[in-house]
């Protein structure tokens, strides 16, 4: 007899049945072992059906955090005994106070394979040797995406990040086909090796695939095509994820730029308005807060937790690839949405624009003061020359304009003067007044 097919490859009916059967028991388990989701839920059960999920009130960030500063150091969101953790990570904290992630060995083992899918729609597999560049210090995005990558069959080399000038020659000498960085890391190497390397081309170093996460970008062609330009590799967005809820669970195919949802069996999603916090039909088309739900956790599991991460729902048949799962994009975060003047902007939106400008490097930081409102956005941008003409700042102002429809103050700075770095590179700086 047969196994049956991972949850991104399983037919509509069975996941379904999957689903409602695990739901059924995670919402026992929380009742159960979740002091903070009991409280949260006034003593009232969740609801049998899925369908009906609407009924219960959400959880974000904001509220785990009060949970962890009350009862630390895990929140009383916490519902096993505490032997049981194997894994503690813990977030950047680039947002608020560093939150404290537990695992079971289950959702540790459960977390590498939902991520290996990821990784494998991306095409990593068994020959493929992987060098990975994020960092490992408690990161969630560092040993946890190790063990994805691992679950995939690759060979994988844990470098970390800093010394880029070593993976260039480890690259070289252990024959490394695939990178996992980050999208902003390969400008990096760019430098390094036109620094440090004489007569080296990236494309020299025989890299296949790159495999990306942790960073938005990806999703404008401009920014893609140059990468695999210069590179020579196949660009994919393999990894994203929600550190709270899971590592990595949705990834890119071949067939297609959008990410497919590929843990579906094991969460369950949702979309709502980010600022009323209406639920949102799941349909093709729509774009809404994504709000997750674990339908199989045993150490901190959530409830209609909001993502913060703005998306839209692109396809919901089956993929050429052959997988089931729902397709979408990320268009960016609540928290990085700055509104100008009654229009919402976000930064992906923003690169989207100045990539198409052959006179920038594609680098660039919106650098606010305050707390808003904003009549303007403050946008530096990057220059491809030395010797950029005055009329730069107002072609970028006018192309921002253009598309957009909002008014930008534009600073141009020389090439290299912005930020590159190893890890996530900050695109929207919030700068106090006082």
């Amino acid at each position: 007899m047969s196994a049956a097919p991972a949850g991104d490859f399983a037919p509509p009916v069975a996941l379904e049945r999957l689903r409602a059967e695990r739901w059924d028991g995670q919402r026992r388990y929380v009742s159960a072992s979740s002091e903070f989701f009991r409280a949260l839920w006034g003593g009232h059960e969740a609801p049998a059906h899925l369908e009906a999920l609407a009924e219960l009130p959400l959880c974000d960030k904001q509220m785990l955090r009060h949970s962890q500063r009350v009862l630390p150091p895990f929140g009383d969101y916490l519902a096993v005994d505490p032997v049981r953790i194997r894994r503690v990570h813990r977030t950047s904290g680039t947002s608020g106070e560093a939150m404290n992630l537990a695992l079971s060995a289950s959702d540790a083992a459960q977390t590498a394979e939902i991520g290996a899918r990821a990784q494998r729609a991306a095409g990593l597999g068994p020959g493929h040797v992987v060098a990975h560049c994020l960092n490992y210090q408690l990161w969630m995005g560092g040993f946890t995406d190790h063990t994805t990558l691992e679950a995939t069959g690759a060979t994988v080399i844990p470098f970390g990040v800093g010394n880029s000038e070593g993976l260039v020659r480890l690259i070289q000498e252990l024959k490394v086909t695939a990178l996992s960085c980050t999208p902003s890391y390969p400008a990096v190497l760019e430098r390094v090796i036109a620094e440090r390397f004489d007569g080296l081309d990236p494309r020299d170093l025989g890299l296949e695939l790159a495999l990306f996460g942790g960073e938005a970008g990806l999703d404008d062609p401009r920014f893609r095509a140059r990468l695999e330009e210069v590179w020579g590799f196949a660009v994919r967005n393999a990894n994203y994820g929600v550190s709270d809820v899971f590592c990595n669970f949705a990834g890119q195919c071949e067939a297609t730029p959008d990410l497919h949802f590929v843990g579906p069996e094991v969460l369950y999603s949702e979309l709502i308005d980010p600022i009323r916090a209406e639920t949102r039909p799941w349909r093709e088309g729509e774009q809404g807060e994504l709000v997750l739900t674990h339908l199989e956790r045993e150490a901190q599991p959530l409830v209609r937790f909001r993502t913060g991460d703005i998306v839209v729902l692109t396809d919901l048949a089956p993929c050429q690839c052959g997988r089931t799962a729902p397709r979408f994009r990320v268009v960016g975060r609540s928290d990085d949405m700055v509104v100008v003047r009654g229009i919402n902007v976000f930064p992906t939106s923003v690169a989207a624009v100045i990539n198409r400008l052959d006179a920038l490097s594609g680098e660039y930081r919106i650098v606010l003061e305050g707390r808003g409102p904003y009549h303007t956005l403050p946008l530096e941008v990057e220059s491809r020359g030395l010797n950029a003409s005055p009329e730069l700042a107002r072609d970028v102002a006018a192309a921002i304009k253009r598309n957009l429809g909002v008014s930008a103050e534009v600073r141009v700075v020389p090439p290299g003067h912005l930020p590159r770095t190893e890890g996530k590179t900050r695109r929207v700086v919030r700068e106090s007044t006082t």
